[in-house]
């Protein structure tokens, strides 16, 4: 498409009709009702027919799997997700097929065009303000906890190593998020949409970068963001070759100037970028920083009388017998981990609890007399997985006793001095040498 839609080649007027039904299938406006409770049943009306011809497509087409996984536990890349991602594609291009049969002539679609540019630049501006927004408060990635730092490298998943990388380092994370937030800042205004659509692409291509190479699984979602913004970007391709290659003068972009003659509308306009700011930017803000706190305060949360630290498992007896340590025994607990905020971790091979890179996850409560440890898979479990009885005789040692399932057990922990020195979060001006 040229950034002038008033005259338009054949194979751009195709173009556009693909695109045109291509983001309007994979960014669904009516998402934009799902906050609303009133209204949050009208992207039902789009989503779940365009689902059922998604699964049907799979059966009789794609084959991906012969049951779709429509629910990844934060996975975006999903069977689901990528055989939705070919239904969408085939439907736009069948779409613009049929478009152009049934209208021939048409040489261009301003109006379309318009609104087309307008879809998908606010919609980059939300989404950079939710993940930027998130990111400023160095809260979509988590400085590792001490379960994670017990964990050998080697053991991590890239995902999850890109993860810790990436929240390791609040500043990092902060100028990412500051980048985005940006973004969304530049694509609200008209005047510099252009500009918010260029820094669009690189950090939107940086992001792309890191979930191929880190096999993140938002591979279709960042991906689709990325395309976006360089549709934008396209848009203006006349006005940027003209500056930044021809060095020849250019005229001023006409793409988001639409006049508005009538009051009405023109109060319209204003009434509905205000309650988008508010609510894309204004809400997030203040939602994530409501998060913010709260995370905060659970990161020091210290459930007395327990310590947090990292415990080595000095005596294991499982059903009456002392099961020595050995490397070699991927059953014998050799040291237990109690974090801050009643989450703990144990370096062993139990499916009955959530398993994490090759330790056990759990969540503890003591008891108010500080005689009693319940250990469950989550928090929010009502039944425990097991109860201990605890006797503390040091402030460095811990006893427990208790019944899991069939097995009786009895452990002897001994507080390790342990110092992860990540932790540090060292820099240095002067570096005689590598560390």
């Amino acid at each position: 498409m040229n950034s002038n839609p008033s005259s338009t080649s054949f194979s751009g007027i195709i173009t556009f009709r693909f695109a045109f039904l291509y983001f309007i299938l994979f960014f669904n406006p009516l998402g934009y009702f799902s906050g609303i409770p009133v209204l949050e049943w009208l992207p039902q009306l789009v989503r779940l027919p365009f689902d059922a011809l998604t699964f049907f497509l799979n059966d009789r087409l794609f084959h991906i799997k012969p049951v779709l996984n429509q629910f990844g536990g934060g996975s975006g890349d999903t069977s689901f997700g990528w055989a939705q991602q070919f239904t969408f594609l085939i439907l736009s291009g069948l779409g613009a097929l049929v478009w152009t049969i049934a209208d021939p002539k048409s040489k261009s679609y301003p109006k379309l065009h318009y609104w087309l540019c307008i879809l998908v630049r606010f919609t980059l501006a939300g989404v950079s303000f939710s993940y930027g927004i998130l990111k400023v408060f160095a809260m979509q990635m988590h400085f590792p906890n001490m379960s994670q730092m017990a964990t050998p490298l080697g053991d991590y998943l890239p995902m999850r190593f890109s993860w810790m990388f990436i929240g390791y380092s609040a500043p990092y994370q902060i100028f990412s998020g500051l980048a985005e937030v940006a973004v969304g800042l530049l694509l609200f205004w008209r005047k510099t949409a252009l500009l918010g659509a260029l820094l669009a692409v690189g950090v939107f291509a940086n992001v792309v970068m890191l979930n191929y190479s880190y096999d993140i699984p938002v591979k279709i979602y960042s991906s689709n963001l990325l395309i976006s913004s360089i549709f934008l970007v396209w848009q203006e391709r006349n006005r940027l070759i003209s500056f930044f290659i021809q060095n020849s003068p250019t005229v001023p972009s006409l793409l988001f100037e639409k006049a508005y003659s009538i009051k009405w509308q023109k109060a319209t306009r204003i009434v509905l970028k205000t309650a988008f700011f508010l609510f894309t930017f204004g809400f997030t803000l203040a939602d994530t920083f409501s998060y913010y706190q709260d995370t905060k305060q659970q990161n020091t949360k210290v459930l007395e009388p327990i310590r947090p630290g990292m415990y080595h498992v000095e005596l294991f007896v499982k059903n009456g017998d002392t099961i020595p340590e050995s490397l070699a025994d991927s059953l014998r607990w050799r040291d237990v981990i109690f974090d801050y905020n009643g989450q703990g971790s144990f370096s062993a091979q139990d499916s009955s609890f959530r398993m994490r890179y090759g330790r056990a996850y759990f969540s503890y409560q003591p008891d108010s007399l500080g005689s009693k440890l319940d250990w469950k898979i989550s928090a929010f479990d009502r039944e425990s997985l097991v109860s201990f009885a605890m006797q503390i005789p040091e402030d460095d040692r811990i006893i427990l006793n208790g019944q899991k399932g069939v097995d009786s057990l009895y452990l002897v922990l001994k507080k390790l001095n342990r110092h992860f020195p990540i932790t540090e979060r060292q820099f240095h001006w002067i570096s005689e040498s590598n560390r």
